[in-house]
């Protein structure tokens, strides 16, 4: 290789002009065209579409230059073929050919093959990897396997228990199932989104997590068509359970990133063991349970944009890139989140405006450009249906970061970042910037909140779970604090052995800290026989929890009697009363419109809320006297519900007795609607 075009050490670049006409051949250029359109048809010939995931991936990170390291490269890599694939979301909702796989995937294979051509890069992928790769993959890893732990063996119905644990998850589903039947966003085919959805879920909710889970899910299937709604509803909950897995990974790679080349051995193993053990104990885990779904990718999608932006150790072309892939996914996905990364983007070009003064105007506008774009879908929004100000002091079950946590971190990425050997470097200046401006616009929508709700509701925990990813990713910066010490003397086998025993050492003491991990010691504030069974505040956790199957919800029967008997020839409007419990009536009728794809029923049989009937009655409930009085307000709901709802709906009853009786009372009120 010629010194013209070595490639330079400190960024991955081309030491070169990049693009000489020998790097510019045209056959290479119709030879890379042509293999993009002949593997999509290839691997859909076999069935085997999810194959493109890995083979888009890998085509990138062979052409872009950032990382020194394989996992460094892959994360890049996928984190901008998310924004690829959500940007050109756009295009793929009005073109004739919707989600196919093979138009969409030979479409995003063309972009790369003539990007990587002008750029006169050569492909090529670090192979090299480090030590502390294996706290992220392990963090994956093990909470993968207590997330699927419940689901094990489980048949597809039994696993529904688990997907209707609460509203949120079935009301996201219907986004993700809406974009599967219309093809694209549903923003961009309202009416035909309306059958599959509450409106103005359609017009004013952020769909790119669904989007992406839809794009995914078409290249498993190897089709459009996502078979049976029980297997979807399956699919996209083992898919929002690898997004958290894949949220815990990123965030311990974050952190790691941030601190960059000089955090290494037992200071990584110690700042990459502590951001797994917080977020595997603390309350993120009950996102999963409340149906958080779009939360977790957008924190996702915040914490890899966020590193890239504070350490952006990457050329003009890369950053221009990964900053717009930041905008996009973040917005697309959760655009409360945009304000933080938005923050992070200004602070980086303060810092770095030297560094970017080269062609600042064409920087500049390919942001402006990316921003535009990124802010599309919520311009839309506003412009339509969204009331932003009602929106922000909604109500609704909360999951709560853990203050000592997110006060802990920020406090201590202030620190790091404010001493004088951090406060000189570049990085350590943008994640003082970003601390402190994230503390701001908490408390400013505190105050707002308190100002005008007079507490601190709904979206102030969201926007505070943003806070919390930026106080973890920051201790990449807090591990440069700790005094490395002097490396061992002898042999290379004795110095590794060294660090590896230091590194357990490290991760030991972070795992007792932060998780409550005891390793087998009894707790010394019990008795002697109760120390026996004293469990470790590991073992009392969320995460736990979960695995034990304590999160599993009470829809067990009611989802096993809609699969498996009261839909069967029946895909119209049902309404399942099959408890005195007015939730799990809402939750059985939620479930019955989408597994028959129709949840836009839901705007009018939310009146089920309020319908306590269609259960034998118990014998507490025969000891109520105010029992008559529940029917008869249950019965005026559910004629409301009829009276709005789709025409001639089947009500599915759970005891025989109750359903004679609401049928002769519906005939006589002449209300047409089957009661089985």
């Amino acid at each position: 290789m010629t010194r013209r075009n070595a490639e330079n050490p400190r960024t991955g670049a081309p030491g070169g002009p990049a693009g000489t006409p020998a790097q510019r051949r045209w056959p290479v250029l119709a030879a890379a065209l042509a293999l993009s359109w002949a593997l999509p048809l290839l691997l859909d010939a076999l069935s085997l579409d999810v194959v493109l995931i890995p083979v888009l991936v890998l085509a990138i990170a062979s052409l872009i230059r950032v990382g020194g390291g394989l996992l460094d490269r892959l994360v890049v890599s996928g984190f901008l073929l998310c924004g690829a694939v959500m940007a050109f979301g756009l295009l793929f909702s009005v073109w004739p050919w919707g989600l196919s796989p093979v138009p969409g995937a030979g479409f995003l294979l063309t972009v790369v093959s003539v990007c990587g051509w002008l750029s006169g890069r050569r492909p090529h992928i670090p192979l090299r990897l480090r030590g502390t790769d294996a706290l992220v993959l392990g963090t994956f890893g093990a909470v993968w396997h207590y997330m699927h732990h419940p689901l094990a063996g489980k048949s597809i119905t039994e696993r529904l228990a688990f997907f209707v644990t609460s509203e949120d998850r079935m009301g996201h589903f219907s986004y993700f199932d809406g974009i599967h039947h219309v093809g694209g966003y549903n923003f961009l085919h309202q009416e035909a989104a309306k059958a599959f959805m509450m409106t103005p879920a359609e017009a004013v909710y952020p769909q790119g997590t669904h989007f992406l889970l839809a794009w995914t899910d078409v290249l498993v299937k190897s089709s459009t068509d996502g078979g049976p709604t029980a297997e979807m509803m399956n699919r996209y909950l083992l898919y929002v359970i690898g997004a958290y897995a894949l949220l815990c990974a990123l965030l311990v790679w974050a952190a790691r990133w941030i601190g960059g080349p000089r955090l290494r051995g037992w200071r990584a193993a110690a700042v990459c063991v502590t951001v797994a053990t917080v977020m595997a104990t603390s309350t993120m885990s009950t996102l999963v349970d409340r149906g958080f779904d779009s939360e977790i990718v957008g924190l996702l999608f915040l914490a890899v944009g966020l590193a890239l932006l504070v350490r952006p150790a990457m050329g003009r072309v890369e950053f221009a890139l990964v900053a717009v892939a930041g905008l996009v996914t973040v917005t697309f996905v959760y655009n409360l989140y945009g304000a933080l990364l938005g923050l992070g983007l200004a602070a980086v070009l303060v810092v770095h405006r030297r560094r970017f003064a080269p062609r600042r105007g064409l920087l500049l506008t390919a942001l402006a450009a990316g921003t535009l774009l990124a802010g599309l879908p919520s311009i839309f929004s506003v412009l339509t249906k969204l009331d932003v100000s009602k929106t922000s002091n909604l109500a609704g079950p909360m999951v709560v970061p853990d203050r000592p946590v997110l006060i802990g971190c920020a406090l201590a990425a202030l620190l790091a970042a404010s001493l004088r050997s951090n406060r000189r470097t570049a990085t350590g200046q943008v994640m003082l910037v970003l601390v402190i401006g994230a503390m701001a616009v908490l408390t400013l929508f505190g105050i707002y909140q308190t100002k005008t709700l007079g507490y601190l509701s709904y979206y102030f925990e969201k926007l505070a779970a943003g806070g919390l990813v930026i106080s973890l990713i920051s201790l990449g910066l807090v591990g440069l604090l700790l005094t490395p010490g002097q490396q061992a003397q002898g042999s290379p086998r004795r110095r590794r052995t060294e660090r590896l025993l230091q590194s357990g050492l490290a991760a030991g003491t972070a795992l007792a800290l932060f998780g409550g991990v005891q390793f087998g010691i009894p707790s010394g504030w019990t008795s002697f026989a109760e120390r026996l069974n004293t469990t470790s505040t590991f073992h009392q956790s969320p995460l736990i929890k979960w695995a034990k199957g304590g999160s599993r919800s009470d829809m067990g029967p009611p989802a096993r009697a809609l699969v498996e008997r009261d839909l069967k020839d029946r895909p119209g409007p049902v309404i399942a009363l099959y408890a005195n419990d007015s939730y799990l009536n809402l939750k059985s009728t939620f479930l019955a419109a989408l597994l028959n794809h129709r949840a836009g029923d839901m705007v009018a049989l939310y009146e089920i809320f309020y319908v306590q009937m269609g259960g034998p009655p118990t014998e507490k409930d025969n000891q109520k006297r105010e029992f008559a009085s529940l029917y008869d307000t249950s019965l005026t709901h559910l004629k409301k519900a009829l009276a709005a709802g789709p025409a001639a709906p089947s009500i599915r009853g759970g005891d025989r007795t109750v359903a004679d009786r609401l049928s002769r009372v519906l005939s006589g009120a002449g209300i047409k609607a089957s009661v089985v």
